[in-house]
């Protein structure tokens, strides 16, 4: 399989995640080695290198239920607009399609111009937020919250077990899970910044005061990847410091899955679904 400008579109593995790294710190993306390590163990990372240097990659993430997730789509500055990100997102699509699985993914408006044409269909919107910082903080909350109530939780929202990407996320060192008053929330480390989601509540003022009490217990910038629809919630956040940094689109191709049975406040991030 060779992209346009001739390069031959290999498969990653384990050794690569410093190299995907460099890559996703360079487009100042939050992701750690860890996040790297989470696709290249548990799913099929493509890759372009020049020489021994990689230049590009597409990562496809299986979930339950016949779905998977696309992601860390990368592309070095000296390379883009040659069509390496069309090309290896292509792999992961004939990859998905052989395996039965419908593929989601989540666009900035510059890729949603990409993903469009080849036949992704638009679905929720997305906003990134940021609170540069919070102020001095307070002693950790008490109301910590089990993996197993934030699955069982993000399976009514989402329709899909990810099991193995939450229990990867939670538990890492700095990772929490904080729940209070039909409210719940993972929290953990970035590269630059803490983040918080997925966040599953009852009602907005259940969600805007998980957070308020996360924040208290925080020192470091937060990001947060909310549900727009969720007005209030939105609104809420910017009332209170935090900026909206860039929208994003989550997009399907193939399938429907089946719909989840609430919304969420808060997903996990753009770049893992």
């Amino acid at each position: 399989m060779a992209a346009t400008d001739g390069s031959a579109i290999i498969k990653l593995g384990p050794e690569d995640a410093m190299a995907g790294l460099v890559l996703s710190t360079e487009a100042h993306w939050n992701q750690t080695e860890e996040d790297w390590r989470v696709f290249l163990r548990d799913g099929v990372v493509f890759g372009v290198r020049t020489g021994v240097l990689l230049v590009a990659t597409a990562a496809l993430l299986p979930y339950s239920d016949n779905n998977a997730w696309i992601s860390m789509v990368l592309v070095t500055a000296s390379h883009r607009r040659r069509g390496l990100a069309t090309h290896l997102v292509e792999a992961c699509m004939e990859t998905a399609r052989k395996n039965g699985l419908t593929s989601w993914l989540d666009a900035t408006p510059e890729g949603v111009a990409v993903y469009g044409p080849l036949g992704f269909t638009p679905t929720l919107q997305l906003r990134r937020l940021k609170l540069a910082k919070p102020t001095r903080a307070e002693a950790p909350p008490t109301s910590s919250a089990s993996i197993d109530a934030l699955r069982a939780r993000d399976r009514r929202a989402t329709g899909l077990d990810r099991t193995a990407l939450l229990s990867a996320f939670a538990q890492r060192a700095g990772s929490r899970i904080v729940s209070a008053n039909g409210a719940i929330a993972l929290v953990r480390d970035g590269r630059t910044a803490r983040h918080i989601g997925p966040l599953f509540a009852d009602n907005a003022a259940a969600a805007l005061t998980l957070v308020q009490t996360i924040v208290r217990s925080e020192t470091s910038p937060l990001l947060l990847d909310a549900v727009a629809p969720q007005d209030a919630f939105l609104e809420g956040l910017t009332a209170s410091g935090w900026t909206i940094e860039r929208p994003f689109q989550r997009m399907r191709f193939g399938p429907a899955a089946a719909a989840g049975e609430e919304l969420p406040f808060a997903v996990a991030g753009p770049e893992f679904g």
